[in-house]
């Protein structure tokens, strides 16, 4: 598949076009829902006026899958823009040829990116020097907690250490026989964005080396991830009874989500949590605050995990000039990140957007904007392997947990083997 999308990128596409000439592109996304759509369109209308010469046909609901066809089949129907929520295929996108590299266009246009986008937001858009997307709007995760049941623990602020955070969960669990009334904390991986990258995130690590080859085995960071996790596991009540507890709870997307309805008094999710939950008209105060951080970087605190939609232009568009002028507006112009996160109620993806006084938002969603902004946040590198690094990690967790793995770094060495295998078959 690469290597037929790396063929159909070399061929067909160029930047000869003018786009000062009255010329229509295709914009392929993945928003679905009534109110995401009305976002884009008046995202795209905001384009379109100021740029009257270009217009945008809009297809949208479009899968990674079904856009790496069209960029494969290329023609008159194919995209010239693309959007996808799934980072994890930036190492595809641009090491198949699939995207062109923007950074000619940047350059052109004056835009330095490490000056214009947020740090983690910077590195997740390129790979291996080829920077074939840019960010357009992101997530980041952070802790939500139920104030009442932090007022009724005798907690009265958010854990900022790993160590405080053990201990809040413990002294927030109130055992039913052998279930609970309430968990203080759902660490199962089998959970509600409990995965490892999430996790790891706070301890900031180095998933490859200069060398190319997995960090897993080497970087204490990711032993010191997954112990934490497996000690909450067993100092929670044991994989088996929260396994048994979890399948009793409601779906991450509806209203009975067990953050929702008290069943669990913190919860590690990203920004749209915050929303929803309000909806469900909770019998409690909601709370915001960063992840913890290891209790040997306190001085990090404020830091999480970095992700988000990205955009760029198809290597078979004939186009591209004019889909430079489209992709610049939606990912650069400070008015139209911000309306476009006002309305997808997502995080601004500039620096300039995320500092802007327009911003609309819940005074509690400016931990997310906090820890977008900030330095030490951290994200999962591109691979050409489309993220497959992380399902092996994951796949380590779940054995871990689960007592199907007990030493855990000839685990970390297994998994280190099996990604560099992957990635070079991928390569």
């Amino acid at each position: 598949m690469l290597l037929a999308a790396g063929c159909t990128g070399q061929s067909g596409g160029g930047a000869a076009d003018d786009p000062a000439k009255d010329t229509t592109i295709n914009f392929w996304h993945a928003w679905s829902a009534p109110d995401e759509v009305r976002a884009v369109r008046s995202l795209v209308a905001g384009f379109e006026k100021t740029h009257p010469g270009i217009h945008v046909h809009i297809v949208g609901n479009m899968t990674d899958d079904k856009i790496n066809q069209a960029l494969r089949a290329g023609g008159d129907g194919a995209p010239d823009v693309v959007s996808s929520f799934t980072t994890n295929n930036v190492g595809k996108f641009c090491s198949s040829g699939a995207l062109i590299d923007l950074d000619p266009f940047l350059q052109k246009a004056g835009i330095d990116p490490a000056r214009t986008f947020p740090k983690a937001m910077n590195e997740y858009t390129r790979f291996d020097g080829d920077r074939c997307t840019v960010p357009l709007l992101g997530d980041a995760y952070g802790l939500y907690y139920d104030k009442t049941a932090f007022a009724k623990a005798g907690i009265d602020h958010p854990p900022k250490t790993w160590s405080e955070f053990e201990a809040d969960a413990k002294r927030l669990t109130v055992p039913d026989g052998d279930s609970y009334k309430q968990l203080g904390f759902m660490p199962d991986y089998h959970g509600w964005e409990t995965t490892t990258e999430h996790y790891l995130a706070q301890f900031s690590p180095v998933y490859f080396g200069k060398d190319g080859k997995s960090d897993v085995a080497r970087d204490p960071a990711f032993e010191a991830g997954f112990t934490l996790q497996k000690r909450l596991v067993d100092e929670l009540g044991g994989f088996r009874r929260l396994e048994r507890f979890r399948a009793t709870l409601g779906d991450e997307w509806g209203a009975e989500h067990p953050f929702h309805t008290g069943q669990v008094a913190m919860q590690l999710d990203g920004e749209w949590r915050l929303g929803m939950a309000e909806r469900t008209k909770p019998r409690f105060g909601i709370g915001v605050a960063p992840l913890p951080v290891p209790d040997d970087q306190k001085d990090q605190y404020g830091k999480g995990y970095i992700t988000g939609t990205i955009t760029g232009i198809a290597a078979t568009s004939r186009k591209q000039n004019a889909a430079w002028e489209f992709v610049e507006y939606i990912s650069t112009d400070t008015d139209a990140v911000v309306g476009f996160a006002n309305d997808i109620h997502n995080v601004p993806s500039t620096l300039a957007a995320l500092r802007s006084p327009k911003l609309r938002y819940d005074p509690r969603f400016k931990t997310f904007l906090d820890i977008a902004a900030d330095p030490d946040s951290t994200t999962t590198p591109a691979s050409p392997d489309g993220g497959q690094y992380l399902v092996t990690l994951q796949q380590l967790g779940y054995d871990y947990e689960s007592g199907r793995v007990t030493d855990l770094a000839a685990g970390l060495r297994k998994a280190a083997a099996q990604i560099d295998t992957d990635i070079a078959q991928a390569k």
